[in-house]
C-alpha cells in the first residue's frame, strides 16, 4: 500500500512560565522584566513514529493533554516541531478548529467561498461544488447571511462541508464527530467512511472509544506525549479503558 504520512521521531516542546507572568507591555514595565521569560520546559510530544497508508483511518486516544490535539497540529502543519519530521504525501484537509477562520461579518455565502479558495480549490471549482457544500450543510436558508448569527453547530457544519469538498487525500480530525445533533453525526460518519473507501487517508482523534474501536483501522493511545500502545483497535481502546478504570478517583 502507498503511504500518505510518515512521522519520525517526532517531538514538541513547550514553555513553562511562572504563573506571575506580565500579561501586557505596561505589566511587564512596571514589574522591571521579571517573569517574561520561561521558567522551564516540557515535552508534549517525544519520540513519535508511525505511518498512515492510503485508505486507513487511525485513531488517537488518550486523556486531556496527552498529546492529541499537539500531534493533530503538527500533521496539519499548525506550528513546527523541535525534533523530527511530518511527510504528507497528497492534500490535507484539517478539522482541528472548525469554524475559526470565518469572518464574522460576511456572510456564510462569502466564507465558503474564501475558505474554499485559501484551502486550495479554484474559484471556479468551489462555484461548482457550491450547491451541493450548501445542500450537505443544511443551510440553504440561511448562508446570505453574517456568520456571526450562526449557532456553533451551524458554523462547524459548514466548515465540515466546506473541507470535505475541497477532496482532501489526507483527512486530520479533532472530535468534531461528537458535536450536533445526531442525524449530522451519522451523516459525517457516512461521507468520512467513504472518502476512506476512496484512498483518503484519515486521522481521528475521539474520546469515544466506542466509536474509535469501531470505525479505526488500527489505534495509538498517547500517554504523556508518547505511545503508550499502538495496534488493533479493540485491544488498544481495552488497555486504555482498563488503566483509566484503575487510576480515576
Amino acid at each position: 500500500m502507498e503511504i500518505a504520512i510518515t512521522v519520525q521521531n517526532l517531538g514538541k516542546r513547550f514553555q513553562c512560565y511562572s504563573p506571575g507572568k506580565p500579561r501586557t507591555i505596561m505589566e511587564a514595565v512596571l514589574a522591571g522584566g521579571r517573569g517574561i521569560k520561561a521558567r522551564d520546559y516540557f515535552w508534549g510530544l517525544r519520540d513519535i513514529n508511525f505511518q498512515v497508508e492510503r485508505g486507513e483511518m487511525l485513531g488517537v486516544i488518550g486523556r486531556n493533554g496527552a498529546g492529541k490535539s499537539t500531534l493533530l497540529r503538527l500533521l496539519g502543519r499548525v506550528g513546527r516541531p523541535e525534533e523530527g519530521t511530518v511527510t504528507l504525501h497528497g492534500r490535507v484537509g484539517a478539522l482541528l478548529d472548525l469554524g475559526a477562520g470565518f469572518h464574522p461579518d460576511l456572510t456564510g455565502r462569502d466564507n465558503t467561498f474564501i475558505n474554499g479558495v485559501v484551502a486550495g480549490l479554484l474559484e471556479r471549482e468551489v462555484r461548482r461544488q457550491f450547491d451541493s457544500i450548501i445542500a450537505f450543510a443544511e443551510l440553504s436558508e440561511f448562508i446570505d447571511n453574517p456568520v456571526r448569527t450562526y449557532s456553533t453547530g451551524m458554523r462547524m457544519r459548514l466548515a465540515f462541508a466546506i473541507a470535505i469538498h475541497t477532496r482532501p487525500e489526507i483527512l486530520l480530525v479533532d472530535e468534531y464527530l461528537s458535536v450536533g445533533d445526531s442525524a449530522f453525526q451519522l451523516k459525517c460518519i457516512d461521507r468520512i467512511i467513504q472518502m476512506k473507501t476512496d484512498g483518503c487517508a484519515v486521522v481521528l482523534i475521539s474520546h469515544n472509544t466506542d466509536q474509535i474501536a469501531e470505525l479505526c483501522d488500527r489505534v495509538i493511545w498517547l500517554n504523556r506525549g508518547r505511545i503508550q500502545s499502538e495496534g488493533e483497535p479493540a485491544t488498544v481502546v481495552e488497555q486504555y479503558l482498563k488503566l483509566v478504570k484503575e487510576t480515576s478517583p
